[in-house]
């Protein structure tokens, strides 16, 4: 779900996610934190975000949404045109567009592209699962192409207007697409241009002189790898950094004197995200529904939020983006109730029969495994409480820390009992790869959800194109997810981002920070 355009366009408000900033000793040059190096800078390959914030700079596509309205907009394409069915979709590209080298970009830019995407021997899976139900692609002239699609689906617009464009005259040369050079060495159309890539250093950009557009202020990025956060927020103090994502401690204890203010923009803001645990229905522990809010009821989220991240964050009840038409604000938090969770473990048939002092059922003890990655110093902690709550209601948990790939590896099996995970999300909001049944044995239904009345509600909501039938639609599928409880929903977390006050015209869009509209302070 990070490939939909609107994703996308969160990565590049979250170029702030990364870090970015101007030099106190040039002017001219952003500092940009990176906390790791991608694997590569090729859009339709890679999946990390931490490429994105980069390649969002570098590729553009057909389409984009509006900073603040969110609204659909031309980029590449200068207007575009959908059938009455719902299944055509003709795009005009902008004429004499250039990529960075000086090639004209054309439609068979856009059909190489779409192709490479679809290939079965490209990397592409993140990309492939959206664009299943587009059939083909059609070159009409140099300007223009046009989409066959087999089914209606209210995000098709989205998903085709973001979609990655590569260069064919680059791309196309009998190399490995997946192993291409131009991973390391984009050539794109953006308001900036690759310049180098010193491995696990930096990776610096430039204005693009042949971009159409307003030439930024900024004239050159350099995104700076640097693993500890510590160690980059001492290098931003100093001046050798000038943006960075700094944590919930950081913000609150360590960014927070008058003088740090002075130098610095302090920023707050949220995105389509939320952190959650997951309670695999296929264990027999979780398979009743009254357990499962049985546990969000024996959470103490509140206590979580302010004694782990400092209070900074909101609670939220559901799937969807927080400030959207698709969230239903009547729905209230389970309120951490002990007792009212105790008595539904009884309603379940749990009781503690043997006098151990843990739950059991069917001669079966209710003693289940948590597992986190290792890396993740909040999951740590947060197991730790999860742990000593859950003893006081006569559950035992365990707790496996694994590896990222382990942990990747055991999430995709199903091999786990539960887990706590985070999801950034599109604004959109199209819940089938997280939430239908379908996606249980392939997609990201990791814990195994299947609710009737919900799928019926996705599918009819794929196809409906009015923004307000869809909302309500999607508020009933809302009521489902609190009544089932297949995640403790936890946190929308907001992005906690500091900018030196070397620039200026630093706004907080809906939709984030814009590096491209920042100027940068001369005379200083």
């Amino acid at each position: 779900m990070k490939h939909t355009l609107s994703a996308v366009l969160i990565i590049i408000a979250a170029c702030v996610s990364c870090g970015g900033s101007v030099s106190t000793r040039d002017r001219d040059t952003l500092y940009i934190h990176l906390s790791a190096e991608p694997g590569n800078l090729n859009p339709v390959t890679s999946t990390e975000a931490v490429a994105g914030t980069i390649t969002a700079h570098l590729y553009e596509t057909l389409l984009e949404r509006n900073y603040d309205s969110l609204i659909l907009e031309p980029k590449l394409a200068e207007r575009w045109e959908m059938s009455p069915n719902g299944l055509v979709y003709r795009f005009y590209l902008k004429k004499g567009v250039t990529w960075s080298d000086g090639v004209e970009l054309t439609a068979d830019d856009v059909v190489y592209s779409f192709n490479k995407l679809k290939s079965p021997d490209v990397e592409s899976a993140s990309w492939k699962v959206y664009f299943m139900d587009v059939s083909a692609i059609r070159k009409i002239d140099k300007y223009t192409v046009e989409f066959h699609c087999t089914k209606p689906y209210f995000m098709r617009l989205e998903f085709l207007g973001g979609m990655p464009i590569v260069p064919q005259h680059i791309f196309d040369d009998g190399t490995d697409f997946n192993q291409h050079p131009a991973g390391r060495h984009p050539v794109g159309t953006g308001p900036y241009m690759f310049d180098s890539w010193e491995t696990n250093k930096r990776i610096v950009l430039k204005v693009n002189p042949r971009y159409r557009g307003t030439p930024p202020d900024i004239k050159r990025v350099v995104y700076r790898v640097v693993p500890e956060e510590n160690v980059a927020l001492l290098m931003l103090k100093k001046g050798e950094l000038d943006v960075m994502t700094v944590s919930n401690l950081q913000w609150v204890r360590q960014t927070d004197t008058e003088k740090f203010k002075k130098d610095f923009h302090k920023l707050k803001y949220y995105t389509p995200n939320y952190n959650y645990i997951g309670w695999n229905a296929a264990r027999e522990w979780f398979r009743d529904k009254r357990v499962r809010r049985a546990m969000t009821q024996l959470v103490n989220r509140q206590a979580i939020l302010d004694k782990l991240l400092f209070g900074l964050g909101k609670i939220v009840t559901g799937t969807f983006y927080i400030f959207s038409d698709n969230h239903d604000p009547s729905i209230e938090p389970w309120p951490y109730d002990r007792e009212a969770g105790i008595k539904l473990l009884r309603e379940a048939g749990w009781f503690d029969s043997d006098k151990d002092g843990i739950l059991d059922k069917n001669g079966k003890k209710f003693s289940f495994t948590f597992s986190i990655t290792s890396a993740s110093k909040f999951s740590e902690r947060l197991a730790i409480i999860l742990k000593e709550d859950l003893s006081k209601a006569g559950i035992e948990m365990n707790i496996n820390r694994y590896e990222w790939a382990v942990f990747v590896k055991k999430l995709t099996e199903k091999d786990f009992d539960a887990v706590t995970l985070a999801w950034s999300l599109g604004y959109s909001g199209d819940p089938y790869q997280l939430w239908h049944s379908s996606q249980i044995k392939e997609g990201s239904n990791y814990c195994g959800f299947a609710n009737a009345e919900a799928d019926r509600i996705i599918e009819q909501a794929r196809v409906e194109f009015n923004d307000a039938k869809r909302a309500r639609m999607f508020r009933r599928f809302n009521h489902i997810l609190h009544e089932e409880q297949p995640y403790t929903f936890m946190f929308c977390n907001p992005s906690l981002v500091v900018v030196s006050k070397n620039f200026y015209n630093v706004k907080v869009h809906t939709m984030g920070l814009n590096i491209t509209e920042w100027k940068v302070r001369k005379g200083q």
